[in-house]
């Protein structure tokens, strides 16, 4: 066994985020960039000798081969065992549960989620610790100083691992095992779910679309919807993983998944549609001629969660992001169980889960979750709503109506203005930060302001405390705008802007929400000067 210690320097422009790290492919495919980081991640948790990891992605471009390198890598550092998903396949889902149920010490993800693939588009890669979730920040810490002071990495000489191959193999003294990519996923779902009933929703003629965004989850959504509860074949589309997600931008909203939004607004429409995103860990939710907010979604979920046989003990509690909006909240209460707000990103939910104070998590980004795994699971949201939809025998619309009836409609949307200038961004984020003082009490858009602050979190289970995490602008009549620069991106700055606006009246429910919303729109304009420091007329996505 040749193990080759290659002299290297520090490069910049390796601090993970909330999801990892994550650049244009070309960057990671310059020369020591990507061995750099892997050995800066194995550094940073304290090496990896005789310790087991489970290695995949989403089979976007790169893929495999990073998936090469890094296996070369864990066995020039002395690592015992690599799991790793048959191609080099995995969803995030997946690899959280099979970190949790093999009681390995953490997985390497390849994966940029949302974010386009291809060699002019994102990769990325993520550390997730032995619990399955995404590293918490004291460990990026670390992983990010250990990239500062690099000076050499360990990687053995060796030809190709075969991942075509289930079984085991060896590299150098290090133990290969490919696994199929969704068996143990799908198992772990037929605990969760009445499979029964959902196969006889299917059986009485229910009609559903599932796109899976030529993404990592098609193989996962034909094997379960298609072969064990048997949906219609062809219920699933674009189900074949592609390098470069079919030339598409695999982030399930109703931009992007444009094709379906199509399909389900018209009469004749299926009855239930629904799409999953580049590594299967974000979801969308559409009924007949009805398109559900994510934020919504995960309200419904939380009201609903008990009609599924894993959750029929009711819910411990439930968590939501920040920017999502506060119809969980509303649910928790009329339900007496505690709400959690965090900060984005789905470590925050990781120490609540763990210390068994929430079931269920969500984010407004197409994210949701429970305590299965330690990351959101698109699928699994997908499985919950045909659960609901097998035991109430209602429609999507429906539910939807008859559950604002009984808690309120939190009317919601987030604006996206993508790969802003990162000092026009910052010059507009830092402005409205200084402003904030002196915001309650004045008016913009006809709208007075009656609270102005900015998010910080401390963890209730560990005592870290997480500031800067996202200015909040709350408006006397109950409204809500959010603002945020997100670090998902691969170039520049995207500002997410977040509308939010409270409705308890009956009559005044079946409003276009984009109608409901117009004077906070108008009032988080001119507060921050959106136009004014970006130069756009308007976002580039809105959800």
């Amino acid at each position: 066994m040749e193990i080759a210690t290659v002299r290297t320097a520090p490069i910049a422009g390796q601090k993970p985020g909330t999801s990892g790290l994550r650049k244009k492919t070309r960057v990671f495919m310059e020369t020591h960039f990507l061995e750099n980081y892997v050995q800066a991640i194995f550094d940073g948790i304290g090496g990896v000798e005789g310790k087991s990891l489970v290695i995949g992605g989403d089979g976007r471009y790169f893929n495999d081969r990073a998936a090469q390198v890094i296996l070369r890598m864990m066995a020039a550092n002395g690592a015992a065992r690599a799991i790793v998903g048959q191609g080099a396949l995995l969803s995030t889902p997946a690899a959280s549960h099979l970190i949790r149920s093999r009681g390995t010490d953490g997985g390497l993800i390849l994966s940029a989620s949302h974010n386009p693939g291809g060699e002019d588009a994102d990769f990325g890669l993520k550390y997730n610790t032995p619990n399955g979730g995404p590293a918490p920040e004291g460990v990026t810490d670390r992983i990010f100083e250990a990239t500062k002071t690099i000076s050499e990495y360990r990687i053995l000489v060796a030809q190709d691992v075969d991942l075509s191959a289930i079984g085991t193999t060896t590299l150098g003294s290090m133990e290969v095992e490919i696994v199929d990519p969704v068996t143990d996923y799908a198992a772990l779902m037929e605990t969760l779910f009445d499979f029964g009933a959902i196969r006889a929703l299917f059986a009485g003629g229910f009609r559903m679309r599932f796109d899976a965004m030529h993404a990592v989850t098609g193989p996962y959504a034909r094997e379960i919807l298609e072969g064990r509860l048997g949906a219609a074949p062809g219920t699933v589309v674009n189900a074949q993983p592609s390098p470069d997600f079919g030339g598409g931008h695999p982030d399930p909203n109703p931009i992007w998944a444009r094709d379906l939004v199509d399909v389900m607004m018209p009469e004749g429409a299926p009855d239930f549609g629904a799409a999953s995103d580049g590594d299967g860990d974000r979801n969308m939710i559409l009924g007949k001629g009805v398109y559900v907010t994510p934020s919504d979604s995960l309200a419904l979920l939380a009201a609903h969660a008990h009609r599924a046989p894993g959750y029929s003990g009711g819910l411990k509690g439930v968590a939501r992001s920040m920017p999502t909006s506060g119809a969980v909240d509303r649910v928790a209460a009329a339900m007496g169980m505690p709400c959690y707000e965090t900060p984005t990103g789905w470590k925050f939910f990781g120490n609540l889960l763990d210390d068994g104070k929430v079931t269920l998590c969500g984010e407004e980004s197409a994210g949701t979750g429970s305590d299965h795994v330690r990351e959101k699971d698109g699928l699994w949201a997908v499985l919950l709503w045909l659960n609901i939809l097998a035991d109430t025998k209602t429609s999507v619309k429906d539910l939807m109506e008859a559950h604002w009836r009984t808690y309120g409609r939190n009317y919601y949307s987030r604006h996206d203005y993508e790969d802003v200038e990162s000092e026009k961004a910052n010059a507009l984020y830092d402005g409205l930060r200084a402003a904030l003082p002196s915001l309650p009490g004045r008016s913009f858009g006809g709208l007075t302001v009656s609270s102005a602050d900015e998010f910080a979190y401390d963890d209730p289970v560990d005592g870290s405390r997480s500031e800067r995490q996202g200015l909040r602008i709350g408006f006397e009549d109950g409204g809500r705008v959010v603002f945020r620069l997100s670090g998902t991106g691969t170039v520049g700055a995207t500002l997410r802007v977040y509308l939010e606006a409270l409705e308890t009246d009956p009559e005044r429910m079946g409003r276009d929400p984009a109608e409901a919303l117009a004077a906070i729109a108008e009032a988080a304009d001119e507060m921050a000067g959106i136009r004014r420091h970006t130069g756009r007329e308007g976002p580039d996505v809105i959800t």
